[in-house]
């Protein structure tokens, strides 16, 4: 049993390593969509009383999830990978993600802060982003900070903290051309 918990290890660290591979070779070429979930965190849930203008009351950044951050930022400048605009939840954890790993300041953007749960309202944040997607024509590439529940949305993947996913559109939804974890 044992044997074989290992055999499938194997197997799949190599696929994870060739699929960073790939994600930083498209990052490279520029010209590509970024979806990149917040680094890691102090907790799972906002407190009761969340205020989206106070960080004192949110779920911030952990130490593991700064130097994490930093680790981003510093791997797509020794990657070259260019960055032309970055945009962010309106929450500190992605702010922050964005403020350290590419040490400048990031747009807020509110249709990248978490899902509302009115359907009407999350339908209206997804068309949103897609629209923000679609429209993206630069030669570098676009950086959106945002939450696993976006994600998810808008590709069916549930990446780590820290974890970007590059997408480009097709049809009415998204197409995952790679992924990089940090």
């Amino acid at each position: 049993m044992i044997r074989l918990a290992l055999a499938l290890f194997l197997l799949v660290v190599p696929a994870a390593a060739h699929a960073t591979d790939a994600g930083w070779a498209l990052l490279r070429d520029g010209g590509h969509v970024v979806l990149l979930r917040h680094a890691m965190v102090t907790g799972t849930t906002d407190p009761a009383n969340f205020d989206i203008g106070n960080c004192a009351t949110q779920v911030n950044l952990s130490a593991r999830g700064k130097q994490q951050a930093s680790k981003i930022g510093a791997l797509f400048a020794a990657r070259a990978a260019p960055i032309e605009r970055i945009l962010s939840s309106r929450y500190c954890r992605c702010l922050d993600t964005a403020r350290t790993a590419f040490e400048a300041e990031p747009e807020p953007f509110p249709p990248l802060d978490l899902l509302k749960g009115d359907d009407a309202q999350k339908a209206a944040q997804i068309a949103a982003i897609m629209k923000e997607i679609r429209a993206y024509s630069g030669s570098d590439n676009l950086v959106l900070v945002t939450h696993l529940e976006n994600i998810v949305a808008l590709t069916g993947v549930s990446p780590r903290e820290g974890e970007a996913v590059v997408v480009e559109p097709q049809g009415d939804g998204l197409r995952v051309l790679g992924r990089v974890t940090f």
